[in-house]
């Protein structure tokens, strides 16, 4: 079972860090990321949250040239290729 992106903010899971993914409309790369955080966080049974920079200005003038870009509890950890390798890491440590 896949667990999907969670609309709104993102939750707070105990013991587990804030996975959000940052993406726009269109991005082949953003589809792969999607992939990678989807399956890694089905896997542990973490939630993750998508915010598309569509709906974001703020975020596109921030992080235009390195979409998509993995944040964990807000720190930029990871952009362009996801890997689930570190990801899997960075969230179990």
């Amino acid at each position: 079972m896949v667990i999907p992106p969670q609309p709104g903010p993102p939750a707070r899971s105990p013991g587990y860090p804030t996975v959000e993914l940052l993406t726009r409309p269109d991005c082949h790369l953003c589809a792969d990321a999607r992939m990678v955080v989807a399956s890694v966080c089905d896997e542990l049974g973490v939630p993750w949250h998508e915010l598309s920079t569509a709906n974001e200005p703020a975020l596109l003038e921030r992080f235009a040239e390195e979409i998509p870009v993995l944040l964990i509890d807000g720190v930029q950890r990871d952009f362009w290729k996801i890997d689930g390798a570190r990801l899997r890491r960075l969230i179990t440590r």
